[in-house]
């Protein structure tokens, strides 16, 4: 018999059991020092990421507050702080107001009209069994894949031909924004599928409608998917710039804010209106960072109840 079996006839029952779990033990110790430095390691690059993202708009920020010059400098923090630049924006020398206020009717009459647009089809197409109804999904689809560059041209011409761009180009993107609102109809669609068919179906024995059942019983339940359909609706037309250049065409009274503050970036006025610009992104941005922090929950909500297979 040799000297380990000896030894291991003189330990308890005790000590074998923990002989017998010390190679399991270093191997668990081993797997959590691993993951602990690979979750730091993410943690520092996640800090990283956020510092190089979040550093152009503390300048932006900072840029807001100069006064003692207008255009671009080397430094970020100003030598001679003021509201100066808030208060001419919103002087009769500054077209901001009209742009903002064209930016916000666009993406108010956009964020409802394509909400009610792209959950209506998403509720249709979770509900409704008719014939050709995977075909049009799978078009929607492939659709969606193309970029909307591509229609720029004919549907410039069909708004101009309508008299619906330059100083009308507001009605004309709202058209344009809410036309294809049907197509985006696959995260909703996929929201309404998680919830029972029963609650539908008892409604309509008590002799509701198709659509008392959808407005009076399915969206209140689907509060998460409403408002993240909202957000991503009043987010679009808020920060366009390439379609709504192309439709106001130097037009002023006919632009967002966009396409307004990037007038200030050219070479013949960037000397005089960088801190205008600064200041405009500053006050454009405070809307969205207010609902976002308003309404996070139920858009992440939206987002992971609507990522299922339907």
């Amino acid at each position: 018999m040799g000297k380990m079996e000896e030894k291991n006839l003189k330990l308890s029952p005790m000590e074998k059991l923990e002989a017998e779990n010390q190679p399991k033990h270093r191997h668990h110790m081993g797997l959590k020092a691993s993951r602990t430095i690979g979750n730091v390691f993410g943690y520092i690059i996640l800090v990283l990421i956020s510092i190089i993202w979040i550093v152009p708009f503390v300048c932006i920020f900072f840029q807001s507050f100069r006064i003692e010059s207008s255009g671009v400098v080397n430094y970020v923090i100003p030598k001679q702080w003021g509201l100066d630049n808030y208060a001419w924006l919103f002087s009769a020398d500054s077209d901001f107001i009209v742009w903002y206020f064209n930016t916000y009717i666009i993406a108010l009459f956009v964020c409802v009209l394509q909400t009610l647009f792209q959950l209506s089809m998403a509720y249709v197409l979770s509900r409704f069994r008719f014939k050709s109804r995977r075909l049009l999904m799978n078009l929607m689809l492939i659709l969606g894949m193309f970029p909307g560059f591509l229609s720029m041209i004919i549907i410039y011409y069909i708004l101009k031909n309508m008299g619906l761009t330059g100083a009308n180009a507001v009605p004309g993107l709202i058209i344009v924004y809410v036309a294809s609102s049907g197509m985006g109809y696959y995260v909703s669609k996929g929201f309404f599928d998680t919830i029972s068919k029963s609650l539908d179906e008892a409604a309509r024995i008590d002799g509701a409608t198709r659509a008392q059942v959808f407005f009076k019983i399915i969206l209140p339940l689907s509060k998460p998917i409403v408002i993240y359909s909202l957000l991503t609706a009043f987010m679009a037309p808020w920060g366009d710039f390439v379609f709504a250049r192309y439709i106001a065409f130097n037009t002023s009274s006919g632009m967002n804010v966009a396409v307004g503050m990037w007038r200030w970036l050219q070479k013949d006025m960037i000397n005089s209106h960088y801190t205008h610009f600064c200041t405009g992104g500053v006050i454009v941005s405070i809307p969205v960072i207010v609902l976002f922090l308003l309404l996070q929950r139920y858009y992440v909500e939206g987002v992971t109840g609507g990522a299922v297979k339907g």
